[in-house]
């Protein structure tokens, strides 16, 4: 098969999601490997490394389009990459699919075969990791005097206290900011809606860690001796209500700082609204606010790594195996299938989008076999299936 690498073109993406190791792994799998020109330049893999890892340099996007049969990079389609994808092609990605129905439109249309990358890691995303580490210390940098916060130090300095941090979420996201930030010297309190994820953030860090059921009186309980507020909450798609409110922001200090890591438009804080690193920063209700939705590209090489080593796997597998074969071997990757020339497979979408759709193993005729499980993607569900013909 000829596998094909893009050079992401979204404002402020970093990142690759195939470093020259996984070519090298791909191509002694014996397959063609085709790779963008500056794929992974701004990640620190030169043109060069994937040259030598057996990878065939090309030009342009359109020459990855026309040629390749596998298609991947990091984040969403953009408009100008609509036309380009082709028929039976497969695509792998980070589609955010529920979210952005026009792309989604685009897929089915093109009757490519679509993973939407974000749904496939049986282990969680390391973009997650990446996310809350280098989010917690984007609001530490937030905190400072000269972004327009109250610059307060994290850990405190004699006589004066270090900085109180509420954390949204004690997932992933949320666990890999306390771990920086407890590291530093905050004070910390994390809030879920799981008493066994709060129950082992306290064995993990004892009495050094506050933990608090997630509810909106709590988390209004906490806010006036708060510093800094960290989202990391998964907030259910089509949600009308907000964790946070504006309101709720008023009883912050002045200079405070909220980190919108999870960074949804009708998300879990209301005052939201997407930057981007050359923009990072608004201030809202007197409230410090950073809300890019890339955070991960910041630390673009470590992630490249991280990330490239969480899909390989599921690379070579449709590679080595087909989809279908694939898919009824990790219940993840299958859940990711998100359309199959010209029909929507992912549920989500179905329900938040109002359109029809088909299981992954009903589409696929692997729906008699013992498969792989996998839990649900999100709480999302529809009975809105395609109608027998």
């Amino acid at each position: 098969m000829i596998f094909g690498l893009l050079r992401d073109i979204k404002n402020g993406e970093y990142r690759t999601i195939a470093t020259p190791g996984e070519i090298s792994t791909i191509v002694a799998d014996g397959h063609e490997a085709l790779v963008q020109k500056g794929a992974g330049e701004r990640a620190g893999f030169d043109d060069g490394a994937y040259a030598k890892a057996g990878a065939e340099i090309v030009g342009t996007m359109e020459e990855i389009y026309a040629r390749a049969e596998f298609v991947t990079k990091v984040k969403e389609f953009e408009p100008c990459e609509y036309g380009l994808i082709r028929a039976d092609q497969i695509v792998f990605t980070c589609i955010h699919p529920a979210a952005h129905p026009e792309e989604v439109e685009a897929l089915l249309k093109s009757g490519c075969i679509a993973f939407t990358a974000e749904d496939c890691h049986r282990y969680g995303s390391p973009n997650c990791e990446a996310a809350g580490k280098q989010g917690a210390l984007f609001g530490l940098e937030s905190m400072l005097s000269i972004n327009g916060g109250k610059g307060k130090y994290v850990g405190g300095l004699a006589g004066a206290p270090g900085m109180n941090v509420v954390i949204l979420g004690g997932g992933i996201v949320g666990k890999s900011a306390l771990q920086v930030l407890h590291a530093l010297g905050a004070h910390c309190t994390v809030l879920d809606i799981n008493i066994g994820t709060l129950r082992a953030i306290q064995f993990e860090y004892g009495d050094s860690v506050d933990t608090v059921f997630s509810t909106r009186e709590n988390v209004a309980r906490l806010l006036p001796g708060t510093d800094m507020i960290l989202n990391c909450v998964k907030w259910p798609k089509g949600c009308k209500d907000y964790l946070v409110t504006r309101d709720m922001l008023r009883l912050m200090e002045k200079g405070s700082v909220l980190v919108d890591i999870s960074n949804d438009d009708q998300g879990a804080i209301e005052s939201f609204h997407e930057t981007t690193h050359e923009n990072p920063r608004y201030v809202e209700e007197g409230i410090v606010h950073f809300c890019v939705s890339n955070i991960p590209g910041a630390i673009a090489q470590s992630t490249s790594i991280a990330y490239a080593a969480s899909v390989i796997g599921h690379f070579r597998s449709i590679l080595n195996r087909g989809v279908a074969e694939a898919c009824a071997r990790d219940g993840f990757l299958r859940r990711a299938l998100t359309c199959y020339k010209g029909m929507l497979t992912h549920e989500e979408t179905s329900a938040l989008q109002g359109k029809p759709w088909i299981r992954p193993e009903d589409v696929l005729g692997i729906a008699g076999r013992e498969l792989d499980p996998a839990p649900h993607a999100t709480v999302s569900r529809s009975n809105n299936f395609y109608k027998k013909v």
